[in-house]
């Protein structure tokens, strides 16, 4: 959204900062595994590990047994939210923001599948009861649920039965899928069998949702646009409810000229603050929340981030992203490999070998041999 009012103006290192800040990336956060997890709606998780390192990158004492065990104990949970992608929630958050982000990428992913016409002849709403009846009598894997819809609707094609059921309905993929060290094949269930009645279902106004939502966003991720908001959950026509909520907020523009909104007692820190390198996942949400996102990558090395479908694990200099890293997990020893887009400086190399052996430290077991490997080897002076 643009503006002809006068506002103040938020450089892409300021706004970068803010951002760090807001994600926990600027200063490790002494907070809990599930305070965190709700602090930043969530965790992509289209695989299983990301999750995992992302909290590493930001929390102090993590441990990846602490995650676990909150998916062991149905405290938080995996399932299809924002754009239409798998990410890791809080039992609270699994419920809401499913609901809310429903009618947005999920709801466009469902007509892509009728409109293929692999569900010519299917009844979307007996297909919903059925596919609840199935995987509420049990947990069934996409593969199981398949087989079964098939047989009511056997001209149809089977990938899509399963994935309009996902669509349809809240489904949770549950343990031992997603845990740490022990993992599993993806199984079903929906949310009332997962959660029980111990989570409220939180349902009331669809604009109360909404507004709650674009604060806790703001909280999370800002200061930001609705173009901005609009990309991480994949809904559209945000704009009413930062217009309801804007005598609450404060307001900028970035250098492009675009309206920016935040919370008044945010964090915005000096852009001069020192950042940290981090290790982040593949598709960590501080890379894929925002439409614009120049403030955390540059234009130039967008594209070298990714191949095909594929996305890789990143690391941050000085609050930019500048390089990949990959792990190369053998029976006795672990390689971690830094792959810097542009030569960096001794100090910057000694930095991110520190952060790298702290990564390794958290994320393999005691005793596990490990070499942390830089694959460019040129330097320039510090």
């Amino acid at each position: 959204m643009a503006s002809t009012t006068k506002h103040p103006v938020l450089s892409r290192r300021a706004l970068n900062r803010a951002t760090l800040d807001r994600q926990l990336l600027l200063r490790r956060a002494p907070l809990g595994v599930e305070e965190a997890v709700a602090h930043l709606l969530g965790l992509q998780a289209q695989n299983t590990k990301p999750p995992y390192y992302a909290l590493a990158a930001r929390l102090d004492g993590f441990r990846p047994e602490q995650l676990s065990d909150l998916m062991e104990s149905r405290a938080v949970a995996r399932i299809v939210t924002m754009r239409s992608t798998v990410h890791t929630h809080t039992a609270q958050d699994a419920v809401a923001l499913r609901r809310l982000v429903q009618p947005g990428a999920i709801d466009r992913e469902l007509a892509i599948f009728v409109a293929r016409k692999g569900l010519d002849g299917v009844d979307l709403e007996r297909l919903a009861v059925l596919s609840r009846e199935l995987v509420e009598e049990r947990p069934r894997t996409p593969k199981q649920l398949r087989e079964e819809l098939l047989k009511e609707w056997p001209h149809a094609d089977p990938q899509s039965l399963s994935l309009a059921a996902r669509c349809l309905l809240p489904l949770v993929q549950v343990t031992p899928r997603g845990l740490w060290g022990r993992g599993g094949q993806v199984a079903l269930t929906t949310t009332d069998a997962w959660f029980g009645d111990g989570v409220e279902s939180g349902e009331g106004e669809e604009s109360a949702e909404s507004d709650r939502t674009v604060l806790r966003y703001l909280r999370a991720f800002g200061p930001a646009s609705v173009k901005d908001m609009q990309t991480w959950c994949g809904l559209t026509r945000l704009a009413e409810a930062f217009e309801r909520l804007r005598p609450q907020l404060l307001v900028f523009h970035n250098e492009r000229g675009t309206e920016l909104f935040d919370l008044p007692d945010a964090p915005r820190p000096d852009e001069d603050t020192p950042a940290p390198p981090r290790f982040l996942p593949e598709f960590d949400n501080l890379l894929l929340s925002h439409a614009d996102r120049t403030r955390v990558v540059t234009p130039e090395i967008r594209s070298r981030t990714w191949q095909g479908n594929r996305a890789f694990s990143v690391f941050l200099l000085d609050g930019l992203l500048a390089g990949l890293w990959h792990l190369d997990e053998a029976k006795d020893r672990t390689t971690l490999t830094i792959e810097p887009f542009a030569p960096v400086t001794r100090a910057e190399r000694a930095e991110l070998a520190a952060e790298a052996e702290r990564t390794l430290r958290i994320m393999t077991p005691p005793g596990t041999s490990y070499d942390i490997v830089h694959k460019d080897p040129s330097e320039r002076t510090a």
